[in-house]
């Protein structure tokens, strides 16, 4: 795989530089930056990228979504960071969340009790569902 472009400058003026880790290693010409060629990584599904950024969004922390998608909280930040998500004005509250079979959160549903006073926001996760629900304040 021949490297086109420098990472540095832009630059499609590079030479062969010796092999690194059983990767090619470029310099170039220009500005004399070393570089290899593009590592295939390990790429995460753009349906996590959004749940967990949903998830952020309705207040739950780093660390919780960790436990529920399975993802480094550390990688979820990056994500809050590279999409310039900011969360909107929130007082001293904080939702809990479930995760529900379809079975679970029809029996949630049919009690009364559960969503009176409350707002509740259901999203699909897999193949379970997340019930996030946060007391409406009473005056």
């Amino acid at each position: 795989m021949k490297a086109r472009f420098c990472p540095n400058c832009g630059s499609d003026k590079h030479i062969k530089s010796g092999i690194i880790n059983d990767r090619q290693r470029y310099k170039c010409k220009d500005c004399n930056y070393y570089f290899t060629v593009n590592k295939l990584g390990k790429r995460i599904d753009d349906y996590y990228v959004n749940k967990a950024l949903q998830l952020y969004l309705e207040g739950l922390t780093y660390r919780e979504i960790e436990r529920i998608l399975g993802i480094s909280h550390v990688t979820i930040m990056n994500w809050v960071k590279k999409y310039n998500i900011k969360r909107p004005y929130q007082t001293d509250y904080h939702p809990t969340y479930k995760i529900l079979s379809t079975k679970e959160l029809s029996d949630y549903f049919s009690n009364p009790k559960n969503i009176s006073g409350a707002g509740v926001l259901v999203t699909e996760l897999g193949d379970k569902f997340m019930l996030i629900k946060w007391e409406r304040f009473k005056d």
